[in-house]
């Protein structure tokens, strides 16, 4: 047969035959190699190992120590899932069952009769198990696409001849994996996998949901079953209790528990910001203000509600408006809800004449935008249809992209340094879908690269995931607990600018275009406060706490005094609660310890006679006696320097 050659990770090459597995080549690099081998990676695309070699090719072995091997390795215990559903359950019919990165793991659709429930898991996790302890091939088979679409239509799976018409379109053939047999496991899927189940043994089921096919209320009601897998059990133990962790951080709890925030049933999708809630989400708002001034930006406020022309010109209503809350004006004129400020920043800026003096202009904005969200995908304050962002436009020259950007990385590095949060980089290149010219795409990234280079700023790329105007840098911040979300964001706009026909006038006297950078940097407000409550569960930092303070009065007698120490801290700008109920001094500094208030101040017979405030701190314990004065010098210190205390993950 003709030869192939092939290319390993350190440069070296073997020659084998035309059709040779990709196994053959493991095993002649070593026994030890093919034993540990999951998958491989020949050029750039992941395989099975059963893949044959048909041309001359770089070929990587994957083993347990990757990226890419961890991904088939979920991804083969997805199809586990579903063949101890399937097995268990008669008559199920198989939706998709994806590799997700949030929580890190894989989830897998199914039509059932009833709803799963916790002792119905555990039957699942179980016959995985025995399935895994067979260690049963994963076997890849090439069927004929009309053989494949018979077969799910007569063992009455309509979901997946459904995706074999969608998927396979002018294929003659399709792939299928099955386990030990067609009467065990079958399912239309493009893999790889890994060889077989015995390589599965560290994976645990976490959850059920209710889900729809395709993600769409209109479609099919299924139920979703969650569940993670790693390489050892030591992984995936720790795994587990980053969950528990996860559990009580969650931001609907705490939420709650400190009295930040509430829904209604009569307002789906949108919080209730209660008091404490209230002061958190102004505080945030504020501290964003007194960032963006000095940095040249000006705060402006544009109407909730357009007529659909402005949505048509800038492009959403044609790529967004199933998103969109649409309303019926007079005379059956169409309105939509504001969805984002981009286009009405745009009307300000064509509402006079701007000169290359005046640029950059940098508008920013905090009112509520609208978006429909599914009902099935609501969840706390991160999937909501009432939000607002601290968002902002900056109209640009050509010429002044590479700075702003620059300018823009130095924002979020403040902001981020300031709540103690890490966060990586993602340059996200041009979509499937796209406005404009592929030759201005190109441009736009170009820029966006020099920009992050010359700011020494480290990034992946994250291909196709930008917006449908233009490129964009991400932000994903990492929590207390490891978690990753995605919060800011910088997007190079040519098109906007285009569909409003802005121009500014340059210093020849002629017409330009300017070109737009969208960005926020906490993303919404509602989003970014669910990150914070849990990174910090609960437990914010000085600066930012509802409550920073409260007075504690051992005995009545002591009130009076209490309530002036109250007085005089407001008085100096601290937010400071007083807590005069009959209980005990003890029951008080419980109380104030759950509700995760940073300083409790402690007044008996002594600090009245001294003129003092007995200090306690949350994390510090007893602090001893001083002055009110003294205290809040202290205070203003601290929130001056946006001081953090260290937050254990409790793991």
């Amino acid at each position: 047969m003709t030869p192939v050659v092939v290319t390993l990770p350190d440069g070296s090459t073997r020659s084998v035959a035309a059709g040779t597995p990709v196994r053959d080549v493991a095993a002649d690099v070593s026994p030890r190699l093919a034993k540990a081998a999951l998958a491989a990676k020949v050029d750039d695309e992941v395989v099975d190992l059963s893949c044959p070699l048909d041309r001359d090719a770089r070929v990587q072995i994957l083993t347990a120590d990757g990226p890419d091997a961890l991904k088939v390795f979920r991804h083969s215990t997805a199809h586990l899932l579903a063949a101890a559903v399937t097995k268990l359950f008669p008559g199920t019919q198989c939706g998709i069952g994806p590799v997700i990165d949030e929580p890190p793991g894989f989830y897998y659709d199914f039509v059932v009769e009833r709803p799963f429930v916790p002792e119905d898991l555990e039957k699942i996790e179980a016959e995985m198990r025995r399935l895994a302890q067979a260690d049963e091939v994963f076997e890849r088979q090439m069927w004929s696409r009309d053989e494949a679409l018979r077969f799910f239509a007569d063992r009455g799976e309509p979901l997946k001849v459904q995706l074999i018409e969608e998927n396979t379109q002018g294929q003659s053939e399709v792939s299928v994996y099955t386990i030990k047999d067609r009467d065990t496991f079958v399912d239309f899927c493009r893999g790889p996998h890994v060889p077989s189940t015995g390589k599965l043994k560290a994976f645990k089921l976490t959850t059920t949901s209710s889900a729809y096919w395709k993600g769409d209320a209109k479609n099919q009601p299924m139920q979703r079953v969650y569940g993670t897998a790693f390489f050892s059990d030591k992984d995936l133990q720790a795994h587990l209790a980053r969950i528990e962790e996860a559990k009580k951080r969650d931001h609907r709890k705490v939420g709650k528990e400190l009295g930040l925030f509430m829904f209604h049933p009569w307002a789906p999708g949108a919080a209730f910001w209660l008091h404490k809630g209230t002061l958190l989400y102004n505080g945030l708002a504020e501290y964003m203000r007194k960032v963006l001034y000095p940095a040249g930006y000006d705060e402006v406020k544009t109407p909730i509600v357009f007529n659909k022309a402005l949505w048509e010109t800038s492009g959403h209503w044609h790529h967004y408006r199933e998103n969109m809350f649409v309303l019926e004006g007079d005379e059956g004129e169409d309105m939509a809800l504001k969805a984002m400020n981009c286009p009405g920043h745009m009307l300000v800026f064509a509402s006079q004449v701007r000169s290359y003096r005046d640029l950059p202009i940098r508008f920013h904005e905090q009112t509520a935008l609208h978006r429909n969200e599914a009902s099935g995908v609501l969840g706390g304050l991160t999937r909501v249809r009432q939000f607002s962002q601290d968002d902002a436009h900056c109209f640009v020259m050509q010429e002044q992209i590479g700075e702003e950007v620059q300018r823009l990385l130095g924002l979020v590095q403040q902001v981020y340094g300031d709540l103690g949060l890490t966060y990586e980089v993602k340059l996200s290149t041009r979509p499937e879908q796209y406005l404009g010219q592929r030759e201005t795409w190109d441009h736009a990234e170009a820029q966006l690269k020099l920009a992050l280079e010359s700011a020494g700023q480290a990034y992946t790329i994250n291909e196709g995931d930008g917006a449908f105007y233009g490129p964009k840098i991400d932000f994903d911040v990492t929590d207390a607990i490891g978690r990753k979300w995605q919060c800011a964001t910088i997007q190079l706009d040519y098109q906007l600018p285009e569909r409003f026909d802005l121009k500014y006038v340059g210093a020849d006297n002629a017409e330009h275009r300017p070109v737009v950078i969208h960005r926020a940097i906490f993303g919404s407000f509602e989003r970014f406060i669910a990150l914070l409550i849990e990174h910090f569960a609960g437990a914010f930092p000085l600066w930012l706490a509802p409550l920073q303070a409260v007075v504690l009065p051992i005995a009545d007698r002591h009130a009076a005094y209490a309530a002036e120490v109250q007085a005089q801290l407001k008085a100096a700008g601290l937010r400071v609660g007083l807590d005069d109920r009959q209980e005990k001094i003890g029951y008080k500094i419980r109380e104030a310890q759950l509700q995760k208030v940073p300083y409790m101040l402690v007044v008996g017979d002594k600090e009245v006679a001294e003129g003092t405030v007995s200090v306690r701190s949350r994390q510090g314990g007893d602090l001893g006696s001083r002055t009110v004065a003294a205290f809040v010098a202290d205070a203003d210190a601290e929130v001056t320097s946006k001081g953090r205390e260290p937050q254990p993950v409790g793991i």
